[in-house]
């Protein structure tokens, strides 16, 4: 697998038109890497490619393709064909296409798929979105206690085929309700005649149908699971979750608090996906807010004019000390809201987080600090009230920074928010008007 054929080889055999090469080139490919370059190709030469791939391969590089790609290469096969891709599509990823795709599409693929993946399909489709019901698939080992280990080999091996994951096999009754779980590992390491009900774990970690995706996410990471299985309200297996889903989900996620810290609306498609308008209408919104909630900042300075004009050159500060503010929340937020997001923090740590973080923005403070004092009391003649102004002001917007920078994603957090909303942006305008408060405040009692 080392000389992977690339894309512009790819168009170079595309152009001589030598389709024997690019079949045998692709039949010894990933179908991941396949999926890569169909990606970044134009609809007429994806589609010429993709009905080049061997037929045991297609189902899986069309489910590595991103859903514009699915939907060029839907609306271009036969039904023949689209039926073939849709019976080798595990039901997780034929759902996600299916709630990606027009309704006029979504017609003809599930006239393409038999009556029972149809019914699963459908039911699929009835949970809420986000839920562990939209991302689980239906195609597992189910066991019952009873069975010995070598009636358990002789079923998996008729079941494995069509399913998503063989590694873990989950125990039901004749009600389908979950009892416990067995892996592969353990029936090898069993005896033959050894009973299932004897060797599962009967006590084991599930979810429900409507619990939060990135729920189910932390949970699989949480116990390094490579599957979990989801039950009904009544305990029934209805699903499994696997581990490829829910780094999707995480991956989702990130991608979404990483947008809202940077003050945007989250984005549904990809960067090279979105159109200029989608991108400028995420972004206007919070600059809109970012920049009425800056007029405080502009107010502040207006009410403190006569002590501009008695001392002008304390103007020169306001750009240092409002950015090393900002800077200085903006750590503090960005680590919480991680530690956060990885459930390394939670809101009952809030009196040692608040603590740790008076400790930090202190030290960080009182060095900030006495260097300042040295450089303005060295640049601005040698004044040891404005260095001393200066300093303490430096100190003390560094440690408001950091209080606020902890306790604003918590506080978001115990009113059911989102965390990355309180990130830098918002910090920032928030630190840089109290940051102007202290400066005055102090200005007051030691210069004017």
């Amino acid at each position: 697998m080392e000389n992977r054929l690339d894309l512009d080889a790819l168009h170079e055999l595309i152009e001589a038109k030598d389709y024997r090469r690019i079949k045998k080139e692709i039949s010894d490919m990933y179908p991941a890497d396949i999926a890569w370059l169909l990606g970044d190709m134009d609809a007429k030469n994806m589609i010429l490619v993709f009905r080049l791939i061997p037929k045991e391969e297609a189902a899986e590089t069309f489910s590595y393709l991103d859903f514009d790609s699915q939907e060029i290469i839907v609306n271009a096969v036969t039904d023949n064909e689209l039926s073939a891709i849709m019976d080798e599509l595990y039901v997780d990823d034929a759902v996600d296409l299916i709630e990606e795709l027009p309704a006029g599409v979504v017609r003809r693929v599930l006239r393409c798929v038999d009556s029972s993946t149809r019914e699963i399909i459908n039911r699929y489709l009835k949970y809420e979105d986000d839920t562990a019901g939209t991302i689980m698939t239906s195609e597992y080992i189910n066991l019952k206690s009873e069975m010995t280990v070598l009636e358990a080999f002789r079923y998996i091996r008729r079941k494995a085929g069509d399913s998503e994951d063989i590694y873990n096999c989950y125990v039901i009754d004749k009600n389908r309700i979950l009892q416990g779980t067995v892996s592969i590992k353990t029936l090898i390491l069993a005896e033959a005649d050894d009973k299932i009900g004897d060797l599962m774990e009967d006590d084991p970690i599930y979810v429900r149908t409507g619990d939060d995706k990135e729920h189910v996410a932390g949970i699989i990471s949480h116990y390094d699971l490579l599957t979990v299985p989801v039950v009904d309200d009544e305990l029934r297996l209805v699903g499994i979750v696997t581990i490829d889903d829910a780094v999707e989900v995480m991956q989702e996620e990130v991608t979404e608090d990483f947008e809202i810290m940077a003050a945007m609306l989250p984005s549904e498609k990809p960067y090279l996906k979105t159109g200029v308008f989608s991108l400028a209408k995420n972004r206007i919104v919070w600059l809109l807010f970012l920049m009425v909630s800056s007029t405080i900042t502009g107010s502040i300075l207006s009410t403190f004019e006569e002590a501009l004009a008695v001392i002008p050159v304390l103007v020169s500060f306001v750009p240092m000390l409002m950015g090393t503010g900002g800077n200085s929340g903006s750590q503090a937020s960005t680590l919480i809201i991680r530690g956060m997001a990885i459930d390394e923090i939670r809101l009952r740590d809030f009196p040692k987080v608040l603590f740790k973080e008076l400790r930090v923005g202190l030290v960080c403070g009182i060095s900030l600090g006495i260097i300042c004092f040295a450089g303005v009391y060295l640049l601005y003649g040698h004044n040891p009230a404005l260095a001393l102004t200066v300093a303490i002001t430096i100190a003390l917007t560094v440690l408001m920074a950091k209080c606020l920078g902890c306790v604003m994603p918590m506080a978001a957090k115990a009113v059911k928010l989102d965390p990355a909303l309180m990130a830098s942006a918002l910090i920032t305008t928030i630190v840089d008007a109290c940051s102007l408060l202290v400066y005055f405040a102090i200005v007051n009692l030691i210069l004017l």
